[in-house]
């Protein structure tokens, strides 16, 4: 079996104050983190134990995960178990990078967002650089605010040329189609973020290749859907992993909508989908994207 797992633990605390997020400078109790540790390690065993099937695994805490030495450990030691395809997470990279020395490049993967205000743009462009020198596959980011354009643009011209900056549309901001035009000719794949995307009963790998895990092992198809599949750790959910139309009106998530059948995101992605590493950037996409739902404002989570 071929399968792909989000896993998003009870871990929902941050080192930065972001003013858009509701975890920012969010702490959690001694106790919290220990369940968080527990159920980490117990997830990172159940993986390293499935050597009959293929996994690739995204790790999308709620709060910085790379701040805690049981993340770190997660990646590397999955980084070398030759049935994990890929092990990716995303961060803030506010983390020292020297141990992905330890992990494996061929299959270890960062998402990392950058975030103006919360650390020193020189520090972020850094660490990012340190993440090319060892060889990381990675994919730099920013929430598309307006204030935010300058860093973005700059972001662009000091990262390397195959380095993929992606920008995510700003959770219930409306783009002018100028302002929209400004934010795609620095990610020509803007225009997939720019409005949420019509899902209604169209086909979608979650529930069958794409799975959502949180730290009890409860299996769901994704992060949007709260129905549950079963559990991880009894296998009761594998029964349930079958072809799945989508169940609600939009998506405007990348983390969701690129697991839509419908939208060519697994060709422009393909060997990077959960690090968010396009095959090829392409020179402009579509004017026009099927499926978007142009009149409403997109409405999800601002860091993915």
């Amino acid at each position: 079996m071929d399968l792909t797992i989000l896993y998003r633990g009870p871990l929902a605390s941050c080192d930065y104050a972001c003013p858009y997020c509701p975890f920012a400078k969010r702490r959690d109790t001694p106790d919290q983190l220990r369940a968080d540790r527990a159920a980490l390690e117990r997830f990172t065993s159940w993986a390293a134990a499935q050597r009959g099937d293929r996994l690739s695994v995204l790790f999308t805490p709620w709060g910085e995960g790379l701040v805690r030495s049981w993340y770190r450990r997660a990646l590397v030691e999955l980084s070398h178990q030759p049935h994990v395809e890929r092990v990716a997470i995303q961060t803030n990279l506010s983390c020292r990078t020297d141990w992905l020395a330890e992990a494996d490049p061929a299959s270890v993967a960062l998402w990392c967002t950058y975030h103006p205000g919360q650390t020193p743009y020189a520090r972020f462009l850094s660490k990012a650089g340190a993440l090319a020198d060892l060889g990381v596959r990675h994919s730099v980011g920013i929430v598309g605010l307006p204030e935010n354009l300058p860093h973005a643009r700059r972001l662009r011209a000091d990262l390397p040329d195959h380095v993929y900056l992606w920008a995510n549309a700003a959770e219930g901001h409306t783009y002018t189609d100028a302002e929209a035009d400004d934010w795609t000719a620095l990610d020509p794949l803007f225009p997939y973020s720019r409005h949420p995307h019509r899902s209604a009963g169209l086909p979608c790998r979650t529930g069958e290749s794409v799975i959502s895990v949180d730290g009890e092992g409860t299996v769901r198809r994704c992060h949007f859907v709260p129905t549950a599949l079963g559990n991880l750790y009894d296998g009761s959910h594998r029964a349930a992993l079958t072809p799945r139309r989508c169940p609600l009106a939009v998506c405007g998530c990348h983390i969701g909508y690129v697991h839509l059948e419908t939208l060519p995101l697994y060709d422009v992605f393909a060997g990077g989908v959960l690090e968010r590493v396009p095959e090829r950037i392409p020179e402009r996409t579509p004017e026009r994207v099927p499926g978007l739902v142009p009149e409403r404002p997109r409405r999800s989570g601002t860091s993915t």
